[in-house]
């Protein structure tokens, strides 16, 4: 009778291996959404058919909504205001919503960094509904950029346009969630170009941004800015506390070649000409002496550099890269950082009066760029000692001048902290074409913010 039991459990165990076998696991099965929006009903007329509609109703399903989930530490309370500890303190728990769209048809979804900052889960959920988790293939903090990758395949993606040709009081269609509202719309004009925001709670200045008065909430950061052609030409990423009407994106074209370095090393690879630019106005043309009204006053050209071997000299006025006029030092920046290293560019310099085409081909940046520049720049030489302290300060330089002393701390760049000479070294070199440079110095008790100009 035993042995008939235990052949009868062996045959069900089998019958049992086999049906599971056999069963698909609903687990293991990536969820499709389904992004196909409803036809706009045939009742709706022609003259309701805006080109704004046409340009909501094509982007909405590639438009996202991403959830993230993360642990922070919470502060240790007063045991004084906490006598039974019903507080305490440890870790806390925190969900939080932003948006982003599809960038490519292979899984590739756009967004912020601050969006995805420091989670330890990230969902996207799609206009249908169906939410899929996503991995963070990479993100560079200095454009506010992340990519995540979702395994789905054949999405819509967005239409992706060109920044480079967007005109001041251009119609512009912003698509985001705010407040978690999913799939709103809001529209406006561009109202600037080449802006510089700074961010307090980032820790710092954002530049080469688009200006528009199109609403932009919490929430809408990662969403499409599009054009009315319903083209993305940026990227929702800021607004202004306590502000009315404005809004920030970050221009298409730059994002797309931080994008494409991301997907490709998993980190941006900076493309450095070696020159130091200044907006030229007629004011600055008559101090100087130049004939050129606008473009970008070539102030400093680094040995070695690109801009060196091409032949570009400071006082050189460049008013165009590629064909692309230029009329400021951030319009030049927003030019170079989108060239490939590597690959060559015209540039169109006005010399003396005399119009003439540069090639120029830019290359990654020497690991000691940031070192470089505060040697020239300040006449500084650091080093790893209880933080990044001066170690020598040349004679008859700025920084002799204002009175740094070997000793002195650098605490800070640009608003950001530093605690290494890798720390300084990378803050210095991302800072390659400001027009200057902010070092914080500690003596003692007291730190000081001193100004030192990129320019010669």
């Amino acid at each position: 009778m035993c042995q008939v039991y235990r052949d009868a459990m062996k045959h069900l165990r089998i019958a049992l291996l086999v049906f599971l076998a056999c069963k698909p696991v609903a687990e293991s099965q990536t969820v499709q959404p389904r992004q196909a929006g409803a036809q706009i009903p045939a009742s709706v007329s022609v003259a309701r058919r805006t080109p704004i509609v046409v340009v909501a109703h094509n982007v909405l399903p590639s438009v996202v909504n991403i959830q993230t989930e993360g642990t922070i530490r919470r502060r240790e309370i007063d045991p004084f205001f906490d006598p039974f500890g019903i507080f305490g303190g440890g870790n806390q728990s925190y969900t939080s919503l932003g948006s982003g769209f599809v960038w490519s048809s292979d899984g590739i979804v756009v967004t912020n960094n601050h969006v995805v900052e420091g989670a330890s889960r990230i969902s996207v959920i799609f206009s249908d509904g169906t939410d899929v988790r996503a991995r963070l293939i990479g993100v560079d903090p200095d454009s506010d950029l992340a990519v995540l990758r979702v395994d789905t395949k054949t999405l819509a993606a967005a239409p992706i346009g060109t920044s480079s040709d967007l005109m001041i009081g251009e119609t512009v269609v912003a698509v985001g969630n705010p407040y978690g509202l999913s799939g709103t719309v809001t529209t406006g004009v561009v109202s600037a170009l080449g802006r510089s925001v700074p961010s307090k709670e980032q820790g710092r200045t954002f530049t080469d941004f688009i200006q528009t008065d199109a609403s932009i909430n919490p929430g809408n950061s990662g969403g499409p800015l599009l054009n009315i052609e319903g083209k993305v030409v940026g990227i929702n990423t800021a607004i202004l506390g306590n502000a009315q009407g404005i809004g920030f994106a970050i221009p298409v074209d730059r994002a797309k070649k931080v994008i494409q370095d991301l997907l490709r090393y998993g980190q941006v690879h900076s493309s450095w000409i070696g020159a130091v630019t200044a907006t030229i106005t007629p004011e600055e043309a008559r101090r100087v002496g130049i004939r050129a009204t606008r473009g970008a006053l070539v102030s400093r050209i680094f040995g070695g550099s690109p801009a060196q071997s091409a032949g570009l000299r400071p006082g050189d006025v460049i008013t165009a890269v590629g064909g692309k006029p230029v009329d400021s030092r951030e319009a030049f920046s927003t030019y170079t950082a989108t060239i490939p290293s590597g690959e060559a560019v015209p540039l169109t310099v006005v010399r003396e009066g005399t119009p003439r085409t540069i090639n120029i081909r830019p290359v990654d940046p020497p690991r000691d760029l940031g070192l470089r520049i505060l040697w020239e720049i300040a006449g500084i030489r650091v080093a790893n000692s209880r933080g990044v302290v001066i170690e020598e300060v040349a004679g008859r330089s700025r920084s002799a001048n204002i009175g740094l002393q070997q000793g002195d701390l650098i605490v800070g760049v640009n608003g950001n902290g530093v605690r290494s000479v890798d720390d300084l070294n990378a803050a210095l070199t991302s800072s390659a074409e400001r027009s200057s440079v902010v070092l914080d110095v500690s003596r003692g008790r007291f730190i000081y913010s001193l100004t030192f100009p990129m320019g010669a």
